[in-house]
């Protein structure tokens, strides 16, 4: 397994540009990483980085050999799949991301079952709101609530999420209810943003009789937790925007109440996102498995008696 242990490190030096990075999201030392990249390379007679002390490029080598390195491991993870029983004591470990809010409902409770199920199975979850980035962190699949841009990524759409503008009664009592998109940017009434490192959210996008358009919202409050937006909501502070879902029981007690009805944010999608080659693992396939359709339970309970746009 040599000679696949060395296409793998370099595999990961070329994705994150850095042989101490790729040591150690493979859990070694980058004197062993170095090691493994100056095998392959003398294995191939051709450089495949161009080093400096200050920077590691890939040369033209290098590019055209990624490309069949990473299909190479694809038939080797595929084969080693087709002969795996994934219901035979499965084991391993899965790095998982997830958003903030949807991590701590939807996905975190239900880890312990799944360990109990299956308890040679390791998960490590990590939540953030900020845009993760699959390949380069490592990870074997992520959690996403959002828009998404164009990826090579596998896509397993858990629901389709409508959203909705939403305020305090004291906020509506105090500011009124903007009729629409306009309003709200006219009034310059206070928008609750999620904001992070290549965050769009300070731009909402609502539904007009003319089509999607995008409105310059602002307000006094940001954060780049969106559990942290929907608490100053409540506290009268400003109007957010939310997938229906997060915000189905505040809407049943009146603790929050639609605004701008006219114009609603255009809906969303809540995804599970892996890598082509990672998903033929059995465990994750287990993983994802089990996840997504206690989401989608838990969805249809947290929805229910909630009419929900379409």
């Amino acid at each position: 397994m040599s000679y696949v242990n060395n296409l793998k490190m370099f595999v990961r030096v070329f994705e994150l540009g850095s042989m101490s990075a790729a040591a150690r999201d493979q859990r070694t030392s980058p004197a062993v990483a170095s090691a493994r990249i100056a095998e392959l390379e003398k294995h191939l007679g051709v450089r495949l980085f161009n080093r400096t002390t200050r920077s590691l490029q890939p040369t033209e080598s290098g590019r055209i050999f990624y490309e069949g390195a990473q299909n190479v491991l694809e038939a080797i993870d595929a084969a080693e799949a087709a002969v795996v029983d994934a219901t035979q004591n499965p084991k391993g470990t899965i790095f998982v991301a997830a958003p903030l809010g949807v991590g701590r409902r939807f996905i975190a409770p239900h880890v312990p079952a799944f360990k109990d199920e299956y308890p040679q199975i390791d998960i490590r979850l990590r939540l953030s709101d900020r845009k993760v980035d699959v390949i380069g962190e490592g990870l074997d699949l992520a959690f996403h609530l959002g828009p998404l841009e164009d990826s090579t990524l596998k896509v397993r759409v858990i629901a389709d999420c409508p959203r909705l503008l939403c305020a305090a009664p004291s906020y509506v009592e105090r500011r009124g209810n903007p009729e629409n998109g306009e309003a709200l940017v006219k009034d310059r009434h206070d928008c609750l943003i999620l904001r992070f490192p290549g965050a769009r959210e300070f731009q909402w996008t609502l539904r007009t009789p003319d089509g999607p358009r995008r409105y310059d919202v602002s307000g006094p409050y940001e954060s780049d937790d969106g559990d942290v937006l929907t608490g100053w909501a409540l506290d009268g502070r400003g109007i957010v925007m939310k997938p229906w879902f997060e915000v189905a029981e505040h809407l049943r007690q009146g603790r929050l109440v639609p605004v701008a009805e006219a114009t609603p944010p255009l809906p969303t999608q809540f995804v599970c996102l892996t890598q082509h080659r990672r998903f033929t693992d059995p465990k994750i396939r287990l993983f994802t498995d089990f996840i997504v359709s206690r989401c989608k339970a838990q969805l249809a309970r947290e929805t229910e008696g909630i009419q929900l746009p379409r």
